[in-house]
């Protein structure tokens, strides 16, 4: 954080001192023109010759580390006077960059995005233009500069949808519907609304109410959007009183979650405004005028643009008239730089940190996409300090730097220490919410705590996959989290209940460990920090198996090295060195052949086309099951027969069955089903979509499974015992479906599979399952000291007809109105910037003066009404 402050303080002096030049001439570094020549082999303009040296601190990307340069998005002009001016000013952040590695080498980028639109990143880069050859990255669309430019705000979008918006207008009024939800973020809310001469909700599900301004939100809403077709004559006052209770009622009803309890905006997107709207202002908004206006006149008619401009300006908003499709970014970022105003007029400098995200910069190049991390960014914004524009509050930029996840695991090593206070983080961090993380955090007691940045510890009993979903463990977990102070995080840790406790501590020679540590069959785990390589520039081109070596040896001795872990290491290089002989020998065999087990592959699951009453056998029914009444032929010969030997009968089918309900070995060759079902769930799966024909499927599960989840939990003996055996009676029925030629796209979703478990207090069980006309019996017994069961059953009982399969209509559970809906506990930043006396809201936008000419203005008026009288 002291080098982002360092950053803006250079920035805003830098701007103090510079008088605007109209005339400037300046070249620069521009990223996208580096090092890029002409057909005579002469430097292009703004390019020039950029050393670049590949940087394995920057995931090897070639970088200039004694440079930064600039990337600007197509769209903005590379020469205007606003943008040389402002990159002039931002020179002085080239030395700031250097120095702030030098004392601090683990930083990573540092950058600065200018409200005029370019960016100056450090360290310098070729950026690579995407497919089309243009440069779409704009910085002010980034959550860092978003959340750090404005405090959190409340959004209402209303759309023009009547038939005047036809043609090129509805296309150029979507596109500034989703640039706007472009702006928005985790703290924001939002709703949008289409008007006619009816209000009508883009979203029925969120009728009269904001929803936070996530990514699913947000990309819910632009699918909307784009559904949207005009009809109909344009009635503003209704959508408008609508939008202003929405925010009303936000507004008074905040203890339920919603809304951001700051800023308060509407934004109306229309080809003319021709009502009289200062009642509704009169009786929702003035005078404290506390929801911001801002109106955007879509298309080339200049006709309405008094009335539109006056709505802005007397709610303390701005008017844009947007023309183009080229005009929407920069018209749509306005609003920032008012919402800003009362913070720069402050001179308040919040420090903000957004949610973890990919980085966007080393993936600017498709050749480096392998090398995406997840990041945070730490951000502040930058302001005019002049006394002359104060009442203006212009926002500058936003200066900031990211923080790879990676670097902050480092500080979490990977293994626990007696005490305690070092840990194995999750691999799988994402921004996901954490209640779709640890989800039988029902009563999301530890989110709650953790949202609140509290200290402390619970327990809470899970259930976990394993083999990529398809086994389910119980476990009993203890989790310990605190607060990250000056940062809006909270760390946690978890703990198996029982693990973790104990280390057994080795001590080895460093020559006899270093023998065995660098033979070529070993390799130490890539992730794990053993030596500090990022301090000293020196150091970086290090392995980390390189790096204890030469600490070892004694030909770096300043290297930082974790020396309990290295004493850790080396045991476990010299105690696990003659495993490689070993197998060797294990494999080879006595005659010196290479011995393989055989592979075991489970596939298919199975179900059943009925809802049958479900019945579980507990311990306490053993006793009672298998009478003299129904002894079967197969048991009457076997009790017959000399005991201890084995007596074969030809109708019966035996399975040898795991704990998780996985055929390991059975008569049938193509028998492979599940056993016993446990809910699971995953909220961030990928789905298909895909469209296809056929006219037979592979078995599903039973929807009447599904909805026994409860009760399964308390009873989890497999269904082998009521109901699912009869899926491994008969296999015939299970067909595969032809393949056909299809498109298939993945779609995020949530889904609920199922696990299987048995109840181990079951040693040894029977019973009868009626079949029309037959009955069958089956056997269940533990096989003692593993983890298997045996199952037989009759062979000459056919229940495929009773106990059918039964196919699943798919379907797509991304959208779910309580889900998207459901506002829950969060921390709130902890300012917000909403209202200065001082802010000039006369600088509304639009022209300074608007005088039409009443004959033009009367005529106009009058072929508008006409033409949506034919609409």
């Amino acid at each position: 954080m002291k080098s982002v402050k360092r950053l803006a303080e250079s920035a805003e002096d830098a701007d103090l001192y510079h008088e605007f030049n109209a005339s400037l001439q300046f070249d620069y570094y521009n990223s996208m023109l580096i090092n890029t020549v002409d057909e005579d082999g002469n430097n292009v303009e703004l390019g020039g010759e950029f050393p670049l040296e590949e940087n394995e601190h920057f995931n090897n990307l070639p970088v200039n580390t004694q440079q930064s340069n600039i990337q600007i998005p197509t769209n903005v002009y590379n020469k205007d006077p606003n943008i040389l001016n402002a990159i002039y000013n931002s020179e002085a952040l080239n030395d700031v960059f250097i120095r702030n590695f030098q004392k601090d080498p683990t930083l990573t980028w540092q950058y600065f995005g200018s409200s005029t639109g370019f960016f100056r990143l450090y360290p310098g880069i070729k950026w690579t233009p995407d497919s089309n050859g243009v440069a779409a990255f704009d910085c002010r669309n980034r959550n860092w500069y978003i959340q750090a430019a404005t405090s959190p705000k409340d959004i209402v979008i209303m759309v023009d949808i009547s038939g005047s918006m036809k043609g090129l207008k509805i296309t150029i009024a979507k596109h500034t519907i989703n640039t706007i939800l472009d702006t928005l973020g985790e703290n924001d809310f939002v709703n949008v609304i289409a008007y006619t001469d009816y209000v009508r909700y883009v979203e029925p599900c969120f009728k009269g109410t904001l929803v936070q301004a996530d990514l699913d939100n947000r990309e819910h809403f632009k699918v909307l959007v784009e559904e949207l077709h005009v009809k109909g004559e344009a009635k503003i006052k209704n959508a408008m009183k609508e939008s202003f209770k929405i925010l009303n009622e936000v507004c008074f009803c905040q203890a339920n979650g919603q809304g951001s309890m700051c800023n308060q905006a509407i934004m109306l997107i229309t080809d003319g405004a021709m009502e009289d709207f200062e009642s509704i202002f009169e009786e929702f908004n003035w005078p404290e005028r506390r929801v911001r206006v801002f109106t955007y006149l879509i298309g080339r008619e200049m006709t309405f643009a008094q009335n539109t401009k006056w709505i802005a300006c007397n709610n303390k908003g701005y008017y844009t008239h947007i023309s183009t499709l080229a005009d929407v970014q920069e018209n749509v970022m306005e609003y920032l730089h008012v919402l800003s105003r009362p913070m720069v007029i402050n001179h308040e400098h919040d420090i903000i940190w957004t949610e973890a995200y990919m980085d966007t910069v080393v993936s600017l190049s498709l050749k480096f996409a392998q090398s995406l991390l997840l990041m945070t960014s730490v951000a502040m914004p930058v302001f005019s300090k002049k006394k002359e524009t104060l009442s203006h509050g212009i926002l500058l930029g936003v200066v900031g730097s990211d923080v790879p996840l990676m670097e902050v695991m480092k500080l979490a090593p990977r293994y626990v220490y007696k005490d305690g206070k070092k840990l194995k983080p999750k691999p799988n961090y994402n921004s996901v919410d954490l209640s779709e993380v640890e989800w039988e955090d029902t009563d999301e007691m530890l989110r709650t705590a953790m949202v609140r940045g509290e200290t402390g510890s619970m327990s809470l009993s899970i259930r976990a996959s394993v083999d990529k979903g398809k086994r389910p463990l119980y476990l009993v977990n203890e989790y310990f989290y605190t607060n990250i102070d000056d940062t809006p995080f909270s760390f946690g840790m978890v703990l198996t209940k029982g693990h973790g406790k104990l280390m057994f501590i080795g001590n080895v020679s460093v020559e006899e460990g270093l023998h065995d540590l660098t033979s070529p069959d070993l390799s130490i785990a890539a992730e794990w920090i053993y030596c500090e390589t990022d301090i000293d520039p020196a150091h970086r081109k290090f392995s980390q198996l390189q790096a204890v070596v030469r600490y070892l040896l004694g030909k770096e001795p300043d290297l930082e090295c974790d020396e309990l872990l290295l004493q850790h290491t080396l045991f476990d290089a010299v105690v696990t060195a003659p495993l490689e002989a070993y197998w060797n020998a294990l494999l080879l065999g006595d005659r010196g052949r290479l011995q393989t087990s055989p592979p075991i592959i489970c596939t298919y699951s199975f179900v059943h086309d009925r809802k049958v009453e479900m019945r579980f056998l507990t311990p306490s029914d053993k006793d009672n099951l298998f009478t003299i009444d129904h002894f079967p032929l197969w048991y009457r010969l076997a009790v017959e027969n000399t005991p201890g030997r084995f007596y074969y009968y030809t109708d019966l089918n035996c399975f040898l069955v795991d704990n998780n309900g996985f055929i390991v070995l059975s008569k049938e060759r193509n028998e492979s089903r599940f056993v016993c079902r446990v809910s699971l769930f995953d909220y961030q799966a990928m789905c298909k979509n895909s469209h296809h024909h056929t006219s037979s499927a592979r078995p599903l599960l039973s929807v009447s499974y599904y909805r026994s989840e409860s009760r399964l939990l308390f009873h989890p003996y497999l269904f082998l015992l009521d109901f699912n055996l009869c899926g491994l009676w008969h296999s015939d029925y299970f067909v595969d479906a032809h393949k056909q030629r299809k498109v298939e796209a993945m779609l995020p979703c949530d889904t609920a599979y199922p696990g299987f478990m048995y109840d181990s207090s079951v040693r040894e069980t029977n019973s009868l399952i009626k079949c029309g006309r037959c009955q069958k019996m089956f056997v269940v017994q533990q096989i003692p000291d593993s983890n298997l069961v045996l199952v037989v059953t009759q062979a000459d009982c056919d229940c495929s007809r009773q106990y059918g399969p039964m196919l699943l209509d798919e379907h797509n559970a991304t959208v779910k109105c309580n889900r998207m809906k459901s506002q829950k506990v969060r921390r709130r930043p902890e300012s917000c910037h909403a209202y200065h006396p001082k802010e000039n809201a006369k600088d509304c936008g639009g022209a300074s003066s608007i005088s039409p000419s009443w004959c033009l203005f009367c005529a106009s008026v009058l072929v508008s009404v006409v033409l949506r009288g034919w609409t």
